[in-house]
């Protein structure tokens, strides 16, 4: 009987020495990622020295950046793999919402071509956007990458259960994000005030987490962990040097009470990682590895410690989890449209352009996604990808409708033709019909201008528009020019002034073969006056002032067919552009000459494309002819100076000022190379020749050697304000040089 009770002691103490024993326990480890912004790429550097050092993290909460690269590291993507993920993104792209100009409608390219900003204008009350960033790409980004777990709506249920913090906007208290739409969850918890727009989840408006919890470690807590290893990437105090925007100020106010929460905290984590990252900013994207190097360097400061910790773990291949891999397509058996009021299911079918039924790539699902987006018309678009059978899977589009229908537009602009203008926009939504839009444009400056639109977006169907303008320059040219076009005696004046004024009204109707190629015909009226207030003298020495040069009030039909796939409109990289117009002017009232029908026709190549990093080249032609005889000069071929969107019948060409140049039809080539040293800087070199003359085709001279050439050096910069561009041209033939200087967008 002893010998029974020593071996039931022996076995009990085996036992409590079983549990005890370090080589037996399994702690369970929490990792708490902090937000910072861009600091938060640190995270990715300590997640490398932790993954090295054996530790299993069984639960992973985060705010912000902490929840971006928490949220798919909880997803299955190994550091590596989110260090080469972050180093590929364009950030600037990513915050700033742009969106390729392929994904837009003509209608939209000229729009974000043409307006510097836009500000809501709902009740003749000027408002201003919740932030400067839809994160819309942000969106698009996560829902991609999060594909493979798209399926999972409890956010326990993920190869590593995750939660991340949002703050409500409207009462300011933290909200637990842990199940529902992980791309929303997350792109919700780092929508970072004024930057970015809140997203509505449930009802709730939900922003950055940052405000009301930026390190979560008390919810940890609550998850039942052992063990927290904490990474702060939380911004320090600055000095008033480094206060000098709104948007600094907020983030310091922000970081008083970040900062006092700390110190308590800091002391509730077990192991607590600060890289050092004073040195860079929330928005310091463009150092992002040496910010993910920081990371990595502090972290392994703490090499030791987090190898004792992983064996005090228990490691289960069967259940780590496994590392992503990406599908390139999904197949798409049904769509589904929910949150739309104001635009019909077909109308957001037609800008997404994806099919039923068929297998769709991820980047289709993308560029619908930004078809829709660059509309204006929703203020955000979120899809969910369901499944219903293997391998098929049903798309559910969610969208929110933008409320606002009235905007203020504004830009500046600077050129040597129609000088300094400031143009203020109104445009109307829905205002006859719901997929119509009026904008009005008024431009003040040395030429007063107006131009007017009436478009009812038809999609695929024909469109329908109206188009009025008013165009106005003074332009000094050559009296010999003048002589030649216009038939004036012999004076004793080198230069005179002409003033020209265009007031042109349309009607049209337009369809799209494809997103970028379109056609369309309509009815024009026109109205052109050519005068002078210039007072010369004859050579009788008498004093001849001439005001009215030529006149004209035209009738006119028109068709037009243009291509246009270039991926920037002012400095093309890659991308082929073409574009055909014929108008036949039939009928006139109050002309100053004799009127016979005429018809002009001209046409337009371009070709851009990269063949090194950071250089490209341009090749463009273009022609133009009048068929049929007519006294008319007004609609003749005028080439000259430097610019885009000239009215009527204006080209550029270096080498000669505007106006410079005419005949009744023309034949250009262009050859140019772009160099872009830095980021949306452009240095660019052009060539260009051209035969221009009455009558040019007919007598065969287009096909000859180039009346004129010139040269163009010029330095570009990609602004908010449009392009900012300073031009150095010359010319063999004159043996003299032009400066160009232009500010703004072109309108």
């Amino acid at each position: 009987m002893k010998q029974l009770i020593k071996f039931a002691i022996v076995l009990v103490g085996f036992s409590l020495w079983g549990q005890t024993s370090p080589s037996q326990e399994d702690l369970k480890v929490g990792l708490v990622l902090s937000g910072g912004g861009a600091k938060g790429l640190a995270h990715i550097g300590a997640l490398k020295v932790i993954e090295e050092s054996g530790v299993r993290i069984d639960y992973v909460g985060g705010t912000s950046m902490g929840a971006i690269i928490g949220s798919l590291y909880a997803s299955g993507y190994t550091p590596h793999q989110l260090d080469s993920i972050f180093k590929q993104t364009n950030f600037n792209t990513l915050i700033q919402d742009d969106l390729p100009r392929g994904v837009k409608s003509f209608y939209e390219r000229e729009d974000s071509e043409r307006y510097a900003v836009t500000l809501p204008f709902d009740d003749f009350k000027i408002g201003f956007p919740s932030g400067l960033s839809k994160g819309q790409n942000i969106y698009n980004l996560l829902a991609y990458l999060m594909s493979p777990v798209n399926d999972i709506t409890d956010f326990k249920e993920l190869p590593i259960p995750f939660f991340c913090m949002g703050t409500n906007i409207e009462t300011g208290e933290e909200v637990l994000l842990d199940r529902g739409s992980l791309p929303q969850a997350v792109s919700a918890s780092g929508a970072i005030p004024s930057l970015f727009s809140p997203v509505e989840i449930n009802g709730k408006l939900i922003s950055d987490g940052g405000i009301a919890n930026n390190y979560p470690i008390e919810e940890m807590k609550k998850r039942g962990v052992d063990y927290v290893i904490g990474v702060d990437v939380q911004d320090s105090l600055v000095n008033r040097k480094k206060l000098q925007s709104a948007f600094e100020i907020l983030t310091q106010v922000n970081n008083f009470r970040t900062i006092k929460d700390m110190k308590t905290k800091r002391k509730k984590t077990d192991l607590y990682i600060k890289p050092d990252i004073t040195a860079f900013t929330i928005l310091s994207f463009d150092e992002g590895e040496a910010i993910i190097n920081k990371g990595e360097e502090k972290a392994k400061e703490f090499t030791a410690d987090l190898q004792l910790l992983a064996q005090r773990q228990q490691t289960f291949t069967e259940s780590s989890p496994q590392h992503i891999q990406l599908s390139d397509s999904v197949y798409i058996h049904n769509i589904h449209i929910s949150g739309n009021s104001n635009y019909p299911r077909n109308y957001i079918r037609g800008k997404l352009k994806i099919d039923t039924d068929t297998k769709v790539a991820y980047q289709d699902i993308g560029e619908g996604i930004n078809n829709l987006s660059a509309t204006g018309n929703f203020k955000r678009v979120e899809y969910e990808l369901i499944n219903i059978e293997e391998g098929q899977k049903d798309l559910n589009l969610i969208v929110s409708e933008n409320k606002n229908n009235t905007s203020l537009r504004l830009a500046l602009h600077y050129d040597e033709l129609y000088r300094s203008a400031a143009l203020i926009n109104l445009t109307r939504k829905s205002l006859l019909f719901k997929n119509d839009i009026l904008s009005l444009d008024f431009i003040a400056g040395d030429n007063f201008r107006y131009d007017a639109r009436y478009y009812i977006d038809k999609g695929s169907y024909w469109s329908l528009g109206l188009h009025s303008r008013f165009d106005q320059f003074s332009k000094s040219v050559p009296y010999s020019f003048i002589i030649n076009n216009f038939n004036l005696g012999d004076y004793n004046v080198n230069q005179i002034t002409v003033d020209s004024q265009d007031f042109t009204n349309q009607i049209y109707a337009e369809t799209f073969f494809l997103k970028s190629f379109k056609f369309g015909m309509g009815g024009e009226h026109k109205y052109t006056n050519l005068e002078t207030e210039t007072i010369i003298e004859n050579n009788e020495n008498q004093e001849v002032p001439f005001t009215i040069l030529e006149q004209s009030n035209l009738f006119s039909a028109f068709g037009y067919l243009e291509y246009d796939k270039y991926d920037n409109a002012y400095f093309p990289c890659n991308g082929l552009r073409f574009m055909g117009d014929f108008h036949a002017y039939l009928f006139e009232s109050k002309a100053s000459f004799d009127f016979t029908p005429f018809y002009i026709a001209k046409g337009y190549f371009g070709y851009a494309f990269s063949p090194i990093n950071n250089f490209s080249f341009r090749l463009q032609t273009e022609t133009g002819f009048r068929i049929g005889e007519t006294e008319m000069n007004a609609l003749n071929f005028y080439l000259g100076g430097y610019g885009n969107r000239l009215v009527n019948n204006l080209t550029s060409f270096y080498g000669y000022d505007f106006v410079s140049i005419g005949g009744d039809s023309y034949i250009k080539g262009l050859i140019e190379v772009d160099f872009e040293p830095f980021e949306k800087n452009h240095i660019t070199l052009g060539y260009n020749f051209a035969n221009a003359e009455d009558d040019l085709y007919s007598n065969g001279n287009w096909f000859s050697t180039p009346d004129y050439t010139g040269f163009g050096l010029g330095y570009g910069i990609e602004t908010f304000l449009g392009p900012i561009e300073l031009k150095y041209t010359h010319s063999p033939e004159r043996s003299e040089s032009e400066w160009f200087f232009s500010l703004g967008f072109w309108f």
